[in-house]
């Protein structure tokens, strides 16, 4: 088979590489300038990617990140750096590649693409080495809950010893570090995400800057926010997408928990270059593989979240988005308050799958008195029982993955005779 190269060197010295490889029988698909590679300018230009087996380009910062070297990882493109200093090295190493070549060498290249052994490769098919999967969970103002169910989220499924990280990436109330009893003054997510815009960004610096939270069998590593409001723009949209990229290689699942504002206010700045308070929210949706969004289970909390559901659906495009309805009890919203839920849904939004999680305020005052995650607190609590059947029932089969044994599914029955039930009480209504 023709290995097809692709090289990203600027000016005469990519020109003169190329040739040198072509004499030595390797097939260049094209010359390309390395900033067509940069970050900002990547997903643009994902099709440049499209006919190459190799990349060949310099051991830079600016140019060697994160994003590329995953997106390469998932097509099985082979990278080759090129460079002739320690620097480059450096950046070479943190991302795993054996070593770097001098870019004058054009025969040294070439048998370096002849060898795949010398190369960090993927095999077209192979599984890709970043195969975690990212849950964003979002939520409108208000305080539906989004923590609080992120957190549940990755605990259970860390659970049965599955490798899971926590993502505190709300650029207006972090509260993740408070809520589990971690200290803010560490690192966190907006180290990772510095380390990202450098491009040093790898499995053992985010081991290094996490904060592991453990219970009786359960670990999970967590990435804590912002400890000041004013530090938010360093939580770049490219920053953010870098990080959650790396982190598919770092754990099996990555839950993220974003802030509720949506707006890009383009319309609004004059600067559209300048950083955005709402990049952070808007990178982790466009990136994660299920958006889990959820309401509060009450007139005011449903009425936000219609309103911004739109939004979401607007950003996220074909990712799937499931929907929970938080703190369901009969107070509320009086008789029947799923059925009621449920219907007003569908009218106004289309959603016809709702999940629910029930009203547990002594477990979840339990958990924030003691400064720990709820599922230790409160094992058998109603509300993690329940946030066990969503995992099981509804997002693991959304992810691709196998059901755990232990999530036994709800009997046909009880839904038989809720809707027995819904269907007399609309009978009865005027």
């Amino acid at each position: 088979m023709t290995t097809r190269v692709l090289v990203a060197v600027a000016g005469s010295s990519g020109e003169r590489l190329a040739d040198g490889l072509e004499r030595a029988g390797i097939v260049v698909v094209s010359v390309i300038d390395p900033s067509v590679l940069e970050e900002s300018a990547l997903p643009a230009a994902f099709s440049v990617l499209d006919d190459a087996d190799v990349l060949v380009l310099p051991a830079q910062r600016r140019t060697l990140g994160s994003l590329l070297v995953s997106v390469c990882d998932r097509r099985g493109i082979r990278i080759v750096p090129l460079s002739g200093d320690p620097d480059g090295e450096r950046v070479a190493h943190a991302f795993g590649l054996a070593g770097t070549l001098v870019p004058a060498r054009a025969d040294a290249i070439a048998a370096t693409v002849g060898s795949a052994g010398h190369l960090r490769a993927v095999p077209p098919d192979a599984p890709a080495s970043d195969t975690g999967r990212i849950v964003v969970v979002w939520g409108p103002e208000g305080s539906p809950g989004r923590s609080t169910l992120a957190s549940l989220l990755a605990f259970e499924l860390a659970r049965g010893g599955t490798s899971a990280a926590l993502i505190d990436a709300d650029s207006y109330a972090p509260s993740l570090a408070m809520s589990l009893g971690l200290p803010d003054e560490g690192p966190g997510f907006p180290a990772a995400c510095r380390q990202a815009g450098l491009g040093a960004l790898d499995q053992s610096e985010l081991r290094r800057i996490s904060s592991p939270v453990r219970t009786d069998d359960v670990t999970v590593d967590v990435l804590c926010g912002i400890n000041r409001r004013g530090r938010w723009p360093e939580l770049a949209a490219e920053r953010v997408t870098s990080t959650l990229e790396a982190a598919r290689a770092w754990t099996a699942y990555t839950v993220v928990d974003v802030a509720a504002p949506l707006e890009q206010d383009e319309e609004v700045m004059h600067d559209l270059e300048g950083p955005r308070r709402n990049a952070a929210t808007l990178a982790a949706l466009r990136t994660a593989d299920v958006i889990v969004a959820v309401c509060a289970a009450d007139p005011v909390g449903i009425a936000r979240f219609v309103r911004g559901y739109s939004e979401v659906r607007a950003v996220a495009g074909a990712t799937p988005v499931l929907v929970i309805a938080n703190r369901v009890r009969p107070g509320g919203l009086g008789l029947d308050a799923r059925g009621q839920i449920r219907r007003t849904l569908d009218r106004f939004t289309g959603i016809r799958d709702v999940s629910f999680l029930p009203w547990d305020q002594r477990s979840t005052d339990a958990a924030v008195l003691a400064a720990q995650p709820l599922a230790a607190v409160a094992p058998r609590s109603a509300l993690v029982g329940a946030v066990r059947r969503f995992v099981g029932e509804t997002l693991l089969p959304v992810l691709g993955q196998q059901v755990r044994p232990d999530v036994r599914p709800r009997r046909p029955r009880a839904r038989t005779r809720l809707r027995r039930r819904e269907r007399r009480e609309n009978r009865l209504t005027p």
